[in-house]
């Protein structure tokens, strides 16, 4: 299939053209208002002209050959269209009719399935169905089914949605300038991993923006994900499914899996995309980077203001948002202490007092000095442009910025207003011109500029760019038992103390001796996984008689808990000293592979919850990350008085359990190694349990 013959046609035919309202009409009013006479073709055998355009019977009718067919007609009509499209040249449809698998009944599924083979059979690329179609602003070529004020939104941001109504709202917003807008439907044959590739690869796209509820072939959309990085062009994701609720929804309304949330956030991270909540940072985010001439070269900010009251929510909401303010070198200071009255100090956020915005060269000199300091990376510039324009300092400021930012050494900057209001379209369209983006209002600012620094320390060679997927279906569940579980993860690097399984009472007479006090007795079965709950547990243990003792209590208590539990006996080990308690663990996701685990440990994992996610294969840079990005960290480097942890050997520890996990991923479901005791020399883990899929 040609994704070009979709989405780059020369020639497009729209069957079942209209004068009414609705996809057929619609489709009709898009395409005379943005194509060329020449480059499209309407059919209905039941009218002649459609707005005064020719009309054809049929698509044999048409007197040459087409790439691109538009269906507006209902859904038992759609594959007789594709066959007679076919045959008239056509490599590509968009089918807006719905009736599909979207509707979760087995008829929609099978419909669906017979498009499918159809479209594979006549080598068609389809957009939808179940889709609003889509706009191409390069070479502008509409498709689309809805109508919006018509005006020029040609950009270079691309834009691929799973729903149209959110691609028309994306349309309606005046701020956006598109290279493509693609509202994908079902995707059932192009998908959402096919569009991404080609917008990756889209020289007139310079940022992607998606609306996603899942994907369904992992493998392409990792390596879209994965070019993308190497080749620094942003993406900016509004996935939903956070909440159990927004999975259900997703999972209904396209077919699509939504997956677990926080895998996602893995995989997102492993490969640099920028996350947003709401449409508002989505489109704010695409747009601001689309303007910028250039991204920053570092990621720290200088916020520049002419009020203490603006300087003071700078400084506010970028501790909220966790911006990292440049500190200003001596040079910088000395020259921003000569130029700003006696009574302002050079700070970062910086309040320059409103007299210079009066004064085109001066103000231009501020911006030069705070853009030469080595470290500032990008210029947030603080003032509220309004609709209607009053306090003409935009004018001298807006002169300011078009005379520094004509310098090719000038750094990125943004303006941050900080009331809502409709902007100046004359004052917003000349910032834009040179490159300076004007941002909504302050909070939304300031994720932008949080979105815009991750994505510019994000560095692709400290991450693994590589996501392993499991094959085949998960089948029965099961544990293995604790002493099984740590012969495995101790083959990995992870040390344990001595542990011996004991059946029994001479046994436990003749190790306890040999192993030496104090002992641990735990039960050693895959069928008691909460040891403690059960009575199975005994720590301390200094004398011979207290493990014999305690061989029998655990042995009786299991039986117990579980009457028809599996015992291969009890663990005998070495007691080992106390030490930070952290955990690392497993999770088999089917669709996006293992992701590892790393946080606080023993009851804390449960209490606090102080954990961080990457997806395997995970690097030692981002099991550096996974714990430095812990609130708990603090006390692994030390704290109120105490030596620092070896953290290099709990990092260590995180990178032997990703390679456990990628090489046994078919056949492991999840992994816990609970507690971790990490010392100021070394670790121990203390437990571990396996669970093995089979």
């Amino acid at each position: 299939m040609n994704i070009n013959k979709l989405l780059k046609p020369e020639k497009i035919v729209i069957v079942g053209a209209s004068e009414k309202e609705g996809f057929g009409g619609d489709t009709c009013r898009n395409v005379m208002t943005y194509m060329f006479e020449d480059k499209y073709y309407f059919v209905n055998p039941r009218r002649s002209e459609v707005f005064g355009v020719k009309c054809y019977k049929s698509i044999s009718d048409l007197p040459e050959s087409i790439d691109l067919v538009v269906i507006c007609t209902p859904v038992h009509t759609v594959e007789d269209i594709l066959q007679e499209a076919k045959d008239k040249g056509a490599g590509a449809a968009v089918v807006f009719a719905s009736g599909y698998s979207e509707t979760g009944t087995e008829e929609g599924i099978e419909r669906e399935e017979s498009l499918i083979a159809t479209c594979r059979s006549l080598d068609i690329a389809l957009m939808g169905p179940n889709c609003a179609g889509f706009f191409n602003y390069n070479d502008m070529v509409s498709s689309f089914a809805f109508i919006s004020e018509e005006r020029d939104r040609s950009g270079s941001v691309g834009f691929v949605s799973q729903s149209g109504q959110l691609a028309l709202s994306m349309m309606d917003s005046p701020k956006m300038k598109f290279s493509y807008a693609i509202s994908a439907g079902n995707s059932s044959v192009v998908t959402m991993e096919e569009y991404l590739d080609f917008l990756v690869e889209d020289k007139d796209t310079k940022v992607i923006a998606m609306y996603l509820e899942g994907i369904k072939d992992t493998e392409p959309f990792v390596e879209a994900l994965k070019k993308a990085a190497i080749i620094r062009k942003p993406i900016v994701v509004l996935k939903t499914g956070r909440s159990q609720k927004g999975q259900e929804i997703a999972a209904s309304h396209t077919g699509s899996l939504s997956g677990t949330d926080k895998v996602y956030d893995a995989l997102f991270r492993k490969f640099g995309v920028i996350r947003v909540d709401d449409l508002e940072e989505l489109m704010s985010t695409c747009m601001a980077m689309a303007i910028l001439k250039k991204m920053p070269d570092k990621p720290k900010i200088a916020s520049m203001n002419l009020s203490g009251g603006e300087t003071g929510i700078c400084a506010d909401l970028g501790e909220i948002h966790g911006i990292e303010y440049a500190d200003f070198d001596l040079e910088t200071v000395n020259r921003l202490n000569d130029l700003l009255p006696e009574y302002a100090s050079p700070n970062n956020p910086l309040d320059m007092t409103a007299t210079l915005s009066y004064d085109v060269d001066k103000y231009a000199e501020a911006l030069d000095i705070v853009m030469i300091d080595p470290e500032v990376g990008l210029v947030a510039v603080g003032y509220t442009l309004l609709q209607e324009i009053a306090d003409p300092a935009i004018k001298y400021m807006t002169q300011s910025l078009e005379k520094v930012m004509r310098d090719p050494k000038a750094k990125p900057v943004v303006m941050i207003p900080f009331t809502e209001n409709t902007r100046n379209a004359e004052y917003s369209e000349r910032l834009e011109k040179v490159g300076v983006p004007v941002l909504p209002t302050s909070n939304y600012a300031f994720k932008v500029l949080k979105n815009i620094s991750d994505f510019v320390a994000y560095d692709a060679s400290e991450h693994d760019l590589e996501v392993k997927v499991p094959s085949g279906n998960i089948g029965k569940i099961n544990p293995l038992s604790e002493s099984e579980s740590k012969k495995i993860v101790g083959s990995y690097g992870i040390p344990f103390p001595r542990t011996e399984v004991v059946k029994s009472l001479n046994q436990v007479e003749e190790l306890a001796k040999e192993m030496g006090y104090p002992l641990v007795a735990k039960i050693d079965s895959p069928d008691i996984m909460h040891k403690s709950d059960a009575g199975c547990v005994k720590l301390n243990l200094n004398h011979v008689d207290e493990v014999v003792d305690a061989y029998s209590d655990i042995i009786e208590n299991a039986l117990k808990y579980k009457d028809d539990a599996v015992i291969n006996g009890v663990q005998l080990s070495n007691m080992v000293k106390s030490g930070i308690e952290m955990i690392i663990g497993v999770k088999n996701d089917p669709q996006l592979g293992p992701c590892i685990m790393c946080g606080l440990g023993g009851v804390f994992v449960e209490v606090f919850k102080d954990t961080s996610l990457g997806l395997a294969p995970v690097s030692r840079s981002e099991a550096e990350k996974m714990v430095n990005s812990l609130k708990g960290v603090k006390l692994l480097k030390g704290y109120r008085g105490s030596e620092p942890a070896d953290i290099d050997a709990f990092v260590d520890a995180i990178v032997n359990v990703s390679k456990l996990a990628t090489e046994h991923m078919n056949s492991m479901t999840e992994l816990d190694i609970n507690p971790i005791f990490v010392y100021e020399e070394g670790i121990c883990a203390v437990d571990a349990l396996y669970v093995r899929n089979s």
